[in-house]
């Protein structure tokens, strides 16, 4: 088995830096509206579906099941996707529906790889009528404020990750016309530098508007996403790379005075005229590269292009941080009751309620959901869930994660806002796969050796990965300290009441998993009343060996690893 070069972490590092301050995402998350229920701990209370939820009438082809709907998410425009598969008639009847929930970053496809390759065909032709829910930012969910425009948003979402995932595979060529779509963001703002041959225009005016609406939004913290510290950080962060700009000139001294009245008035908040002050220093640090460009000996080559280009790249950063800004608490709170609601009220079993599967962090939100019900003294709305590769404490594994926790502290968090996992793997995938396979290791954290058909590992890992906030990722780190994956508040730990719980879960493990060690679902495994927990660890000495994703889509699990949740779910399954 390939192992990880011991310089991961930094390539990693500098890799994400790079694609967050020149790589910009274009998607259907519209104008974001910052909801108040920003900070709510408390799970999100059952209620009656929104009439506001769909079913398309026209799917994309990206959607593989029998049918595609959106949930509305309460108090804001998120449109959740859910793919529903249908039992055939011949299928055995079954009392409860059954919600499958997919890994971080990742989208309903890796249920559902190819017709001889699906868990969530598989569990419908055992008459589990199946829903895949896709959480916030994954897959074809998006963000309208219009439901007639959910359909339009649902195919050029499709027709946008098929395309590139066909590009990454070198099956065809983007047009320009479909790179500067996929790469661009369409919405990010023009350049303040008009070209005329080879001379640029200065539009002073322009400039100065784009500095006093970069710095109000600093002053009013980007209207509640950002922490008072969090603006004071990104203030000083952008002056530091304006600083780099003047460094060793005379303007420095100039510079300095302008920085320090606008670091005090972005953390004051508190004077009436603070737009009028923030402009009239805005068009004093405007001034100031003028003169530079003008004046300084020797002259500051295309200074006032440079200040430009580094107002634009800081509000794309900030654009990013709105973008996505959402944590594991929000999943757990607002995404999966959402789609939970939705689920009971289209195919209303008789107790209300669901069976639910969840992969990796699916699993995860299923274990939290567990411990919030035990914790509040609820009723949980699931029968029985099943997790695969998933734990609520990796402190004593040696899981390949903990990589990524340099990535999560806060200063890192703004640094770079998300994590574009999607694009990431498909720039590295022909380098895990192709001579020489500098990067096979990779492969590994994915599936084992020989366990995965070529074209479906390649048509997940191509199409089945998206973008990661930053957000999410500090949350899922507290999983690698003590006391195991808390609340975004840091008080509540998930797995302190998960012994009190009276739903019966089973717990498979991959022998071979280095994403989730069969160690770490041990840990969690042990929390349950041992009446009410199953635990099965796929994989053998001497081979077949199960990796992360293998549980769902590997060559073997339709013998070894659907039967056993199929018997598990069955067993479970009374009125």
């Amino acid at each position: 088995m390939s192992t990880m070069p011991p310089q991961f972490p930094l390539e990693i590092r500098s890799a994400l830096r790079r694609a967050s301050s020149t790589v910009y995402f274009h998607c259907s998350i519209g104008t974001v509206t910052p909801p108040s229920f920003r900070h709510r701990t408390t799970l999100f209370r059952p209620r009656a579906f929104s009439s506001s939820s769909v079913k398309l009438p026209t799917k994309p082809s990206l959607c593989t099941a029998d049918e595609l709907h959106y949930v509305s998410v309460p108090n804001s425009d998120w449109r959740l996707a859910l793919w529903r598969y249908l039992p055939p008639p011949q299928a055995p009847t079954r009392n409860h529906p059954l919600l499958l929930l997919s890994g971080v970053g990742t989208n309903a496809i890796g249920y559902d790889l190819s017709p001889g390759c699906s868990f969530a065909r598989h569990m419908s032709g055992q008459g589990f009528e199946t829903w895949i829910l896709e959480v916030r930012g994954a897959g074809l969910s998006t963000r309208v404020s219009d439901l007639k425009d959910v359909e339009e948003s649902a195919h050029e979402l499709s027709n946008r990750i098929e395309s590139t995932a066909r590009a990454a595979a070198g099956k065809e060529s983007c047009s320009d016309e479909n790179k500067a779509t996929d790469i661009v963001d369409s919405s990010a703002p023009a350049s303040d530098v008009s070209v005329v041959g080879e001379a640029s225009a200065w539009d002073e005016s322009q400039l100065v508007a784009r500095l006093t609406s970069t710095f109000m939004r600093l002053s009013e913290r980007l209207s509640g996403f950002l922490s008072e510290g969090q603006s004071v950080f990104m203030s000083a962060k952008l002056f530091d790379k304006i600083a780099m700009l003047v460094d060793d000139t005379q303007l420095y001294e100039r510079f300095n005075e302008i920085r320090s009245k606008l670091l005090s008035l972005i953390e004051s908040r508190q004077n009436s005229g603070l737009v009028n002050q923030i402009r009239d220093l805005a068009q004093r640090l405007v001034n100031l590269f003028d003169d530079g460009q003008r004046s300084v000996s020797p002259p500051l080559i295309d200074l006032q292009e440079r200040l430009t280009a580094t107002i634009e790249d800081f509000q794309k950063q900030l654009d990013l941080i709105v973008k996505y800004d959402w944590d594991f608490d929000h999943y757990l709170e607002e995404d999966v009751p959402a789609a939970i609601e939705y689920v009971r009220a289209q195919s209303k079993p008789k107790d209300g309620k669901l069976f639910a599967i969840g992969h990796s962090m699916g699993g995860i939100l299923l274990y939290a959901m567990l411990s919030r019900c035990a914790f509040e003294g609820r009723e949980p709305s699931v029968a029985a869930v099943a997790t695969l590769a998933s734990s609520v404490d990796y402190t004593t594994s040696d899981s390949a994660l903990k990589l990524l926790i340099p990535l999560a502290n806060p200063a890192e968090a703004l640094s770079v806002p998300v994590v574009p996992l999607g694009a990431l793997l498909a720039a590295a995938f022909p380098l895990s796969t192709r001579p020489p396979y500098v990067l096979s290791w990779l492969n590994d954290l994915i599936s084992s050796t020989d366990m995965m058909h070529p074209e479906l590992l390649e048509k997940l890992v191509l199409n089945n990965f998206c973008t990661i906030p930053a957000k999410l990722l500090i949350q899922l780190t507290t999983a690698f300290r003590e006391g195991g994956l808390r609340d975004r508040s840091g008080k509540f730990s998930y797995k302190d009441h998960l012994p009190r719980t009276s739903v019966p879960v089973l717990a498979l493990a991959g022998d071979r998993d280095l994403i989730c060690p069969p160690a770490a679902v041990e840990d969690t495994v042990k929390l349950f009343p041992e009446n009410l927990v199953t635990y099965k660890l796929l994989g053998e000495p001497e081979g077949p060996h199960y990796a992360h994703y293998d549980l769902v889509g590997g060559r073997l699990a339709v013998e070894q690893v659907y039967p056993c949740i199929t018997e598990f779910l069955s067993h479970h399954d009374s009125a």
